[in-house]
């Protein structure tokens, strides 16, 4: 190991400007040491050196309930395309109100990768479907495409995916999205199942109806009805208060489209602008009236589930030094993924596992947290991570999650990425860190964390290290 230092130390030393000291300077502005994966002094590193992952943009559509809500004459592959134009900042209207921050722009020829989250469409179809998107968005030739389903957390895999490309270095700008439009596509979609499932009972565990995974959590952990049904109320009334302050224009993209009168077949042509599944009077004693729906002495029902909804969201990701170079405002930045396995008779726990994971990996703690955007699939698993992780419920979904918004399958996860990144921008200083998390059927979570984007131009390290020279943390 000495030997290794000693020739960092006189490579070092031919890097140096010719006005250094020796190359055993001790008050050098770099110093050899030994190195080792993990460190936190590459925190600070990431900043300095320009080449962390930022986001400078993320949007999404409204939120519309499924087969009667205001996108149900919508095509998914339609639906996109306002917040892929949006997120290459190539179109005029959203350009304006860019232009007072920046003296930049980011042209679509320059975008290296378009990842798109989607769910129940049959893949290669879709996948058609969403490269014709693209052009319809204005993105010429040369800009590729793809999708990917890790089911309710493939938003935020897209926007992982994005961010691991770009740190790689297979290119500098990418796109992380999703969309799903579960009016056009069906959740019971029939298909021919291996025979030999049976002989593994956790395989068959993955064939589990998602209630009766609900079902599972509340019975095996203790979550009462009640406990649900709060948090349904919860969800509603925090998004009501969201939407009635203005606090989701920020994130929302208005869509032009029609809606087709399902008695006369007349078109009329509309603007969405909010979400339409948010109700404000829902109370305890409306959702203790609804019967429970996968299990008869069950306690999940519709009041306490997330809506099937139609939507789509978009994330613009890129090099730190490129967003410099264009002066754009960096809203967020992003810092590390996890995706784990759970059992799938109980997949709703997966938050649970996943968060721990991907704050440990990004070398915090719990405590360090200051918004969680959580899915909530199921009021039962929701409760249950909350509680699992003691986590501050003033620090939760404070906009409302899926009960009251909806969760279009494919695009939650940049849904709640979009939430997120406005609200830490809204709360300024008194909010660095967020996380981003979902559950996953078939036995998955899903964890991402973010920081607010004006804070590392501070150059601060998340934990303290006792020489800022250093490589590593690791050489003392």
């Amino acid at each position: 190991m000495e030997r290794a230092i000693n020739r960092q130390r006189v490579l070092l030393h031919h890097l140096r400007p010719s006005s250094s000291s020796s190359p055993h300077s001790s008050d050098s502005s770099i110093a050899a040491s030994a190195c080792m994966a993990g460190d936190s002094a590459a925190y600070q590193r990431g900043a300095v050196f320009g080449d962390d992952v930022v986001i400078v943009a993320a949007y999404r559509t409204p939120l519309c309930k499924a087969k009667r809500g205001l996108f149900k004459d919508t095509r998914a592959d339609d639906l996109i395309v306002p917040v892929l134009k949006v997120s290459s900042l190539s179109d005029f209207e959203v350009w304006l109100a860019v232009m007072e921050k920046t003296n930049g722009v980011v042209h679509p020829s320059e975008v290296g990768d378009i990842v798109v989250g989607t769910v129940l469409a049959p893949g290669s179809a879709r996948a058609g479907d969403l490269k014709m998107s693209a052009f319809y968005a204005g993105f010429p030739e040369t800009v590729p495409l793809r999708t990917v389903n890790r089911q309710c957390s493939s938003g935020l895999q897209a926007v992982a995916d994005v961010a691991a490309a770009i740190k790689a270095g297979f290119y500098d700008i990418g796109i992380g999205a999703g969309v799903e439009s579960m009016t056009t596509d069906s959740m019971t979609t029939e298909t021919d199942v291996n025979p030999k499932v049976q002989m593994f009972p956790k395989a068959a565990d993955c064939l589990l109806p998602m209630g009766i995974t609900s079902e599972n959590v509340a019975q095996r952990f203790g979550v009462t009805r009640k406990e649900q049904d709060q948090a349904a109320v919860d969800s509603h009334r925090k998004a009501a208060a969201a939407t009635a302050s203005g606090k989701f224009r920020d994130e929302i993209i208005p869509v032009e489209t029609k809606i087709v009168d399902p008695k006369t077949g007349d078109e009329k042509h509309i603007i969405v602008s909010v979400d339409d599944g948010i109700r404000p009077s829902t109370s305890l004693s409306d959702l203790a009236k609804l019967k429970p729906v996968f299990k008869k002495d069950g306690s999940t029902t519709a009041g306490n589930s997330s809506q099937m909804t139609d939507g789509a969201a978009a994330v613009l990701l890129m090099k730190r030094s490129v967003a410099m170079r264009k002066g754009l405002p960096i809203l967020g930045v992003f810092r590390t993924f996890s995706a784990v396995g759970v059992d799938p008779a109980v997949m709703g726990v997966g938050p649970a596992v996943a968060i721990p994971a991907a704050v440990k990996s990004a070398g915090l703690e719990l405590d360090n947290i200051d918004l969680f955007e959580i899915n909530e699939a199921f009021g039962s698993q929701f409760v249950y991570c909350q509680k699992k992780l003691g986590l501050d419920p003033e620090k939760i979904n404070v906009n409302g999650g899926a009960m009251a918004i909806g969760h279009p399958l494919g695009a939650t996860g940049a849904r709640c990425v979009a939430t997120l990144l406005h609200e830490m921008k809204r709360r300024g200083r008194d909010c660095r860190f967020g996380v981003v998390s979902m559950c996953i059927g078939t036995g998955m979570g899903a964890a991402a964390v973010f920081e607010r984007g004006d804070v590392v131009d501070d150059l601060r390290n998340v934990r303290t290290v006792e020489k800022n020279t250093l490589l590593s943390r690791d050489a003392r």
